[in-house]
């Protein structure tokens, strides 16, 4: 174990975790804990917080990647923030390992522990999945997408083989949640536009296509709005292949089955494949002495205090966010928990922040956790959205405003939403920016080239490269 780097050696609160739920208990404790004595510190292996939301925005190109993040450190200037991952905390101990970006382990000591890890992209055992794949849980990943679409586009452009042409404009989401919808939904307004400015290309040579294992998409509306969502993306070209199911991805290879009977629904060759089909609470929940339930999550209490596994509560541990099973006293709830979204993260944070107040310093009262749920909202491109904000149900320009509006609010810090609102409004003037940013697997190729040296390639350059070879 190496030596603790230098830390404030006040009673801490320890934060685990700089996602939505982490970066709001830190905004709200911070200055408080440190008039009275104490110190916050944050921990995660990003210096940043992902406002997850927006990631289908940035792959479609109207926000810029950078804006969709807030620094931890810009805007946590009373608190400690430590980048490195967590790997296990021992509550008995008081105590968080830490392994730095070095790769070095040391401890931290806490008075009170706030764990807000968040959740991984939860996917299935498919071969090839993890090599011909990619999420949409990061910034990266977004970014990785929207210049994996316009490179295929362009080298598509220039190929002559039908065969590799059609692999290379063969876009898959698997997901049909909200985030699959809005993903894939984004994608074929980039490669529309994209295409368009290309005169080499037809829009009919782009296969988009949503594969959804159960009988409907999008759980979170009705099934009237669902099946509306259908019509309107088959209308855009898009296929969507419900009670389907990816069963291999090897080389790029997809191979289909049908949930219905188990037959085989069809094989093709994708470039492209995006993985939305849900999230896990993250790994870090069973690398604690805390109680955790069968689906992997923190055991709370709607008071967001983790509990003792034995009817009570663990003094000085406290939980919410996605790696928590937080109770849902509405009751509307799966399970009878609260779903995993940053309506419910940032709510419980707020709560999580009074309560802990309340038991530490005596301020206030321990309040349970109580939301009912405002509805949800999904953007489908410029002017497109559906969703039932409020129980009202909206389609088109009215719920593509509400989603617009609700996460322009929802977003942190005011800088960021200028960044964002004044992004939206310059691509109403001037439109969609097609531009792509080149060679990022491979940015020192330009020096090497320079330098005489041999220049690396890239995942497609190599694919082309074994091809050839065969």
């Amino acid at each position: 174990m190496a030596n603790t780097p230098h830390l404030s050696p006040k009673p801490r609160v320890l934060i685990v975790g700089g996602g939505y739920a982490g970066l709001t208990v830190a905004r709200k404790l911070q200055k408080l804990v440190k008039d009275r004595g104490g110190v916050v510190t944050v921990v995660d292996p990003r210096p940043y917080m992902t406002y997850q939301p927006f990631l289908p925005e940035v792959v479609g190109g109207h926000i810029e990647a950078r804006h969709a993040v807030v620094d931890l450190r810009t805007h946590l200037k009373h608190a400690e923030v430590v980048q490195g991952k967590v790997t296990r905390v021992s509550h008995e101990n008081r105590t968080a390992t830490v392994e730095g970006e070095d790769g070095a382990e040391f401890e931290i000591p806490y008075q009170d522990v706030v764990m807000t890890a968040g959740a991984n992209t939860r996917t299935f055992p498919i071969e090839g999945l993890a090599e011909a794949g990619i999420g949409l849980k990061t910034i990266e990943e977004a970014l990785a997408l929207r210049n994996q679409i316009l490179e295929r586009i362009e080298t598509a452009a220039l190929m002559t083989d039908p065969a590799q042409r059609a692999r290379a404009l063969t876009f898959v989401v698997v997901g049909g949640g909200f985030a699959g919808v809005e993903t894939i939904a984004e994608m074929e307004e980039l490669i529309r536009t994209a295409i368009s400015k290309n005169t080499r290309l037809a829009q009919s040579d782009a296969r988009i296509v949503l594969v959804e294992a159960m009988g409907r998409i999008m759980p979170e509306v009705s099934a009237e709005q669902a099946t509306e969502v259908v019509a309107h993306l088959e209308s855009r070209g898009i296929e969507v292949l419900l009670n389907t199911s990816l069963s291999s991805a090897v080389d790029n290879e997809l191979k289909l089955i049908n949930m219905t009977d188990k037959s085989d629904a069809g094989t093709f060759f994708a470039d492209t494949l995006v993985w939305t089909a849900g999230v896990a609470a993250s790994g870090l929940a069973r690398q604690t002495d805390f109680p955790v339930e069968e689906r992997g999550r923190i055991e709370v209490t709607p008071t967001l205090q983790i509990a003792d596994g034995a009817g009570g509560v663990l003094e000085g541990a406290w939980g919410c966010g996605d790696v928590c099973a937080v109770p849902d006293l509405t009751g509307d709830g799966p399970g009878g928990m609260c779903v995993p979204n940053a309506q419910h993260a940032g709510r419980q944070a707020k709560q999580l922040v009074a309560n802990l107040l309340a038991v530490r310093f005596g301020e206030g009262a321990v309040e349970e956790y109580y939301h009912k749920s405002l509805g949800t909202v999904a953007g489908m491109g410029v002017g497109k959205g559906v969703g039932n904000p409020l129980g009202v149900q909206l389609k088109g320009i009215p719920a593509w405003l509400a989603h617009r509006g609700y996460h322009a609010m929802a977003l942190p810090m005011l800088e960021r939403k200028s960044r964002v609102v004044s992004g939206w409004i310059q691509e109403l003037i001037w439109g969609v920016d097609t531009t792509q940013v080149k060679n990022l697997e491979t940015p020192r190729n330009a020096f090497l080239e320079a330098a005489g040296g041999e220049p690396a390639l890239g995942r497609f350059a190599k694919q082309a490269k074994q091809l050839t070879s065969k």
